[in-house]
């Protein structure tokens, strides 16, 4: 299994609608608000890293009101 942390910067009141949104799309495990630099913090998970490039790349970016993503890998032991 694959993992990322995934930080998302959000157009200016579109915020709630981006987790709510978020929340439905598959591989996306768990969605949070935050205040700071970023606006949303999410991790996804997946059986494998192409499963999880496309995940972010064609369903999560795309998104409307999506300003940058900033994505983590998760190094496992």
């Amino acid at each position: 299994m694959h993992s990322a942390f995934v930080l998302m910067n959000a157009e200016l009141g579109k915020e709630n609608k981006l987790v709510k949104e978020l929340r439905q799309i598959p591989h996306v495990k768990e969605v949070y608000g935050v205040y700071g630099v970023y606006d949303v913090l999410m991790e996804i998970e997946a059986d494998s890293m192409e499963t999880l490039r496309e995940t972010i790349t064609t369903k999560i970016r795309k998104l409307d009101g999506v300003k940058s993503t900033l994505t983590m890998i998760i190094v496992k032991d």
